[in-house]
């Protein structure tokens, strides 16, 4: 049984293989140059698209693989600082002073102030935002008095926004 799917698999590709040939024994009218000029250009078109395809995807697959020179000089720590205040970010709101203690203190992070000084230089963040979104969370768990409410977010015994900050959050805090 073995054999005779072998069998028919070889007669199968030998017939795809003869039925796409390149032509050169079909229309044996042409001279054999005439055929093959004609048949060249559409050739070489194709081939110098396929050319330039894997040319490009080369080029995208080496850049996606090349890391970002910055990122290289980069210490270890320093990218590790930024990826959890990153993360403490996308979690909840944290002024720019309430991040920078937790990724230093003792019973946070704990990395040194360089690195923490690199990871609040370079998160995405808008402090504006992170207000907004404290006040937010304090208005659905406690309710609060606008003045004790700006006093919360500009505490430095609470979330430590600037002024600026804690009085936009109230100004756009829904009513």
């Amino acid at each position: 049984m073995k054999k005779i799917l072998i069998l028919m698999l070889s007669l199968f590709v030998m017939f795809s293989l003869t039925a796409c040939g390149d032509g050169e024994d079909a229309g044996g009218d042409e001279p054999e140059g005439e055929a093959q000029a004609q048949e060249d250009p559409a050739e070489d078109d194709a081939e110098d698209e396929a050319d330039i395809d894997e040319d490009e995807t080369d080029e995208e697959v080496e850049e996606e693989n090349e890391p970002e020179p910055e990122e290289e000089d980069v210490p270890r720590e320093h990218r590790n600082a930024l990826q959890a205040a990153q993360n403490y970010i996308d979690l909840m709101a944290f002024s720019e002073k309430g991040l920078f203690e937790q990724l230093t203190s003792e019973y946070g992070d704990q990395y040194p102030e360089d690195a923490a000084q690199y990871a609040i230089e370079n998160v995405e963040v808008d402090y504006n935002e992170e207000a907004l979104e404290a006040a937010e969370s304090y208005q659905e768990t406690m309710p609060m008095s606008d003045q004790e409410l700006f006093d919360q977010l500009t505490s430095e015994y609470g979330e430590q926004f600037t002024e600026e900050q804690a009085q936009y959050a109230l100004d756009n805090l829904s009513e």
